[in-house]
């Protein structure tokens, strides 16, 4: 079992969203220390303040699209907070409900960078650590829209498939080498953050952040390899192993309404 409590837990995206709730949760639990990396300086130095009373808290500026951003940061995190146990990859992004004919390179790249080679590039950083130590554990916020297709997010789905695939063959590689580091893959359905501001969801629920966080935190203690959230999803994953395509198009996404959970979508606010 991987506890929380005693160990230092980093996250990305971790100003904002259920980052910043996973990491008030973390040191409500006992975390040593809790790292916080993000882009966004304003919010970096707030949730510092505020978490300051639960615990030891060290924020830093971290593009994590950019590789030496990471490279550095993971060194200086560990110079002056010591030995990361437990990383949380959450920082993603969406830029738009546009089809994909109308996205410019630029928002692809971009999805991509942050979204799946991202994860990668901080596992890349804390994994060598962890393998030396025989301890540690990496949880990857993907999406339920890796594994689910659907309109007007493609790029986004493409970056969350990415990230599940590219996760959950690792937490094989672990398990094949007999180590006691851990992966765990975390697929969500669309989380009341702002993120997704717009969504209309007829099936699920729109996810209460402050459940989902506590949910992820608790796959991790539990040394969970996946865990979608709400369960009910996996019902989506069963009808699309015994339907057809077509049928699953017609029930699922036209008439239960999958499909069409983006067209009003606005995102956040700047």
């Amino acid at each position: 079992m991987t506890k929380i409590k005693s160990n230092c837990v980093l996250i990305t995206g971790g100003a904002s969203g259920i980052g910043r709730i996973m990491g008030r949760m973390s040191l409500e639990r006992g975390a040593r220390q809790l790292v916080i990396w993000d882009i966004n300086e304003q919010n970096i130095a707030s949730t510092e303040a505020e978490f300051s009373a639960l615990g030891k808290v060290k924020g830093y500026k971290v593009d994590v699209s950019n590789p030496q951003a990471v490279e550095q940061a993971y060194r200086t995190t560990c110079q002056e907070c010591g030995d990361v146990d437990i990383v949380i990859n959450c920082a993603g992004i969406v830029t738009s409900n546009k089809t994909f004919d109308q996205q410019t390179l630029t928002d692809i790249e971009r999805t991509m960078s942050i979204n799946a080679v991202a994860p990668m590039v901080v596992a890349r950083q804390a994994l060598p650590d962890m393998l030396r130590r025989n301890h540690g554990h990496i949880c990857n916020i993907a999406s339920a829209a890796g594994m689910l297709s659907n309109p007007k997010m493609s790029v986004y789905a493409a970056s969350k498939w990415a990230v599940i695939g590219w996760s959950d063959s690792v937490r094989i590689e672990l398990k094949e080498a007999r180590s006691k580091v851990r992966f765990t893959t975390v697929a969500p359905y669309y989380i009341n953050t702002g993120m997704f501001d717009g969504v209309r969801s007829r099936l699920f629920p729109i996810l209460d952040p402050e459940r989902t966080s506590r949910k992820i935190l608790n796959a991790i203690e539990r040394n969970k390899d996946f865990r979608g959230i709400p369960f009910s999803f996996h019902f989506i994953r069963a009808c699309q192993a015994i339907l057809p395509t077509s049928w699953f198009d017609l029930i699922m996404g036209r008439w239960v309404g999958i499909y069409s959970t983006m067209d009003h979508f606005t995102g956040r606010k700047k």
